[in-house]
């Protein structure tokens, strides 16, 4: 289970259909040991990208909360909580080239838990690939990496999500968006500003045969 909220207020809580770029740079902020309160100018400041390899199922649940337990003010509040299930997606990050040295180091042996999106949702399979780093720029590296589809999944494109300074150029579909979910502050600040995106679909036929899970061992 994942989600990756960029509109929740108060006990509405959403999530887009791919990983939101505050919610990864969350993620390896937890991996690198950066805590809430210090700043991420140098994490916001990497370009980013995601590949749809599966889009999973999105569905919500119910949570009550008590306000002020124990006492005469006591409250209970309902929320409602979107999430994805059994989704999978590549999520790329491009720019200095020792930081993100340091941050596939750190995905191996994380300072703190890794989740998706929220604490609850922990990764099922590591998320440390040891042949993630590259040097080709962001979309030749999510269009290069392994098909996370499994038998009997859909054959058909790949949806992408990009920044728009990263996108496929003339590329004929190609939808622009804005999502915000670029930190402009500490993550405990919560301010987020607007990021410029493009999305896209693409055959990727080289990819279409589903292979084996690229974290797990093979063996016969």
């Amino acid at each position: 289970m994942q989600s990756w909220g960029t509109r929740s207020r108060f006990d509405d809580r959403d999530t887009e259909a791919e990983p939101t770029k505050s919610g990864v740079l969350g993620l390896a902020a937890a991996a690198l040991g950066i805590d809430r309160a210090e700043p991420v100018t140098h994490l916001a400041a990497l370009a980013f990208g995601v590949r749809v390899d599966r889009p999973g199922l999105p569905l919500h649940d119910y949570h009550t909360a008590q306000l002020y337990p124990g006492s005469r003010k006591a409250e209970t509040s309902l929320t409602r909580r979107a999430y994805l299930s059994d989704a999978a997606f590549w999520a790329a990050l491009s720019g200095d080239p020792e930081l993100l040295a340091d941050l596939h180091a750190a995905l191996r042996n994380p300072y703190w838990p890794l989740s998706l999106g929220r604490k609850a949702f922990v990764p099922s399979v590591p998320l440390w690939w040891p042949e993630a780093l590259r040097t080709s720029p962001l979309l030749d590296t999510l269009r290069d990496a392994p098909t996370l589809r499994r038998t009997g999944d859909s054959d058909g494109p790949y949806r992408f999500m990009v920044d728009r300074r990263e996108g496929p150029g003339p590329l004929r579909h190609v939808t622009p968006g804005e999502r915000r979910d670029d930190p402009a502050a500490p993550f405990a600040q919560r301010r987020y500003t607007l990021r410029d995106v493009v999305g896209w679909t693409e055959m990727l036929p080289a990819l279409h045969s589903p292979q084996p899970y690229p974290f797990q061992k093979v063996t016969t």
